[in-house]
């Protein structure tokens, strides 16, 4: 068995919908080479015009920053998981079509927030003149 790399949802759409591809190689470029080769749209959010991985994709290997190991020249063994993780950021895209791809969005359970930056008040909505609060 190969390594296996995860697909982040902003990218599955360029690699065919998946989650998950088995790639061959020897090491993380290897690897992402592979994965680029098989899904040709998804190469140019990996890579920029000089071939080198862009510098906000983040790459895990179990669980690891390959930054922190040996960089693309870490070597896979039978079964790792790479994991792809795109940068996220706020401000204007610029230029590059997987910016735009990357968004955060508000966790469900965090509090609701007035227009004025106040969290709203559990079970009552948002404070408001009508409530007597100015």
């Amino acid at each position: 068995m190969g390594a296996v790399v995860r697909i982040p949802a902003p990218l599955r759409a360029y690699a065919g919908g998946r989650e998950e591809v088995e790639v061959s190689g020897v090491t993380v470029a290897d690897a992402l080479r592979d994965l680029a080769s098989r899904y040709p749209q998804l190469r140019r959010h990996l890579y920029d015009d000089h071939g080198r991985l862009r510098a906000f994709v983040n790459v895990f290997l179990n669980e690891r920053d390959v930054r922190d190991l040996e960089g693309e020249a870490t070597r896979l063994g039978p079964g790792d998981t790479l994991t792809i993780v795109p940068s996220v950021a706020g401000g204007r895209a610029m230029g590059h079509p997987s910016a735009a791809v990357c968004r955060m969005h508000q966790r469900r359970d965090s509090p609701r927030r007035t227009r004025r930056g106040g969290a709203a008040r559990p079970g009552k909505g948002a404070p408001n003149s009508r409530d007597g609060v100015t």
